[in-house]
Order: structure tokens, then sequence, then C-alpha cells
């Protein structure tokens, strides 16, 4: 009996470091239509295998602080509470009139006792009902294989399975509404970096 459960042990543990193994990493650099590198796009991988994966995140945090929103840019998966704490000394009225997710909270300061639950894929844009340069992004996706650009454009999602995807693109410099940018996308264990060019944005 010990014998066979240790059979079974080894060969699960053999399974996983096959399938660990054969994981893929994707690395896509993105630039703007004049070719520059795209700082703070998002990238991310949709599959019907990817959304079972997707896990929410814990407690997630956007605060704001000089009359800003800190960070201004938050990804996360469907499912995930964030909380908006306000660390300014003046009270601040945060909303949102987006489909992906609609909340207000009212004149406030220090945090709010309940957290805002983002249960709905999408990019939901916040703002702040007293201070109107207050501007900031939440994009909510439904896969654990996202990434944000770094300045030079680059972004890389490591350990994903085989198999294929739609490779989404998203920039807050994109107008209102718009869709991430999609393109078939097929994962092996050996894939070369890739660049994309993301159409459609707005002025800086």
């Amino acid at each position: 009996m010990r014998r066979a459960k240790a059979s079974l042990v080894a060969l699960l543990l053999a399974s996983l470091i096959a399938s660990s193994a054969i994981a893929g990493n994707v690395s896509v650099t993105v630039l703007d239509e004049s070719g520059k590198p795209l700082r703070d796009a998002v990238v991310f991988l949709e599959s019907a295998q990817a959304k079972k994966l997707s896990k929410p995140l814990p407690l997630a945090q956007m605060a704001q602080r000089d009359k800003a929103f800190l960070p201004p840019l938050l990804v996360i998966t469907s499912g995930t509470s964030v909380s908006f704490p306000n660390i300014d000394t003046v009270r601040h009225h945060v909303y949102s009139f987006s489909p992906a997710k609609r909340f207000e909270l009212k004149l406030y300061v220090g945090t709010p006792t309940n957290p805002v639950v983002f249960d709905k894929p999408g990019v939901v844009v916040m703002g702040c009902n007293i201070h109107d340069q207050m501007i900031a992004y939440i994009l909510v996706v439904d896969t654990p294989f996202y990434g944000t650009a770094t300045p030079n454009g680059l972004v890389s999602i490591n350990d994903v399975p085989p198999g294929d995807y739609s490779l989404r693109i998203w920039h807050s410099r994109l107008p209102v509404g718009s869709a991430a940018q999609k393109q078939a996308l097929k994962v092996a264990d050996n894939d070369a970096p890739i660049k994309v060019t993301l159409k459609g944005l707005g002025p800086q």
C-alpha cells in the first residue's frame, strides 16, 4: 500500500513538473502608431481555460493623496474587492458611471467601511465629484494572465499554459468606452517576443 501511494505521489509530481516545463512565457512590446513604446499599456490573455483559472485577488487599494488617485491605474481580476482610503485632509466624493461598475462613495475622509466589489470585467473610469482633475481607471479582467507595460513598452507574462488565446491590449488613451484591441495568439513553450501597435489612441 505504501509503495502504491509513493508511486502515485511520484506520478503526480512528475505530471506537475512536466506541465510547468511546457508552460509558455509571453513577451509583448506595445507601440503607439508612431512606433514609440507605450508605457502603462495593459496586456491580458483571454480564453475559456484562463477564465476558469482566474480568482479574485486579495483586497486591493486605490487611495486618494494630494488630490489624485493612487495608483491612477489598477488591474484586478473579477470578484476582487477594492478599498478607497482618503489620505488627504479634504473630503472626496468618488464615483463611476461605467457599465462595468457603477458606484458612489459620497463625501468622506478616512476609509469607507465597506470596500467595493468589482464583479464584472471591463474598464471602470472613476472621478471625484469635488475635484474634476481627479481621474483613475480600474481594468477588471477574467484571466490570471496579464501585465502592465514598463517605460519601454514591455509586458512579460510567465507560466502561461499552451493553447489558443485572445491577446487583448488596453490603454487609458483609448476613447472612453472603447474595447481593448484584440488579436489571436497561440502560446507554445518557446514563443518568440512579439511587437504590437495599439491603434486609435488619443493625445497624451
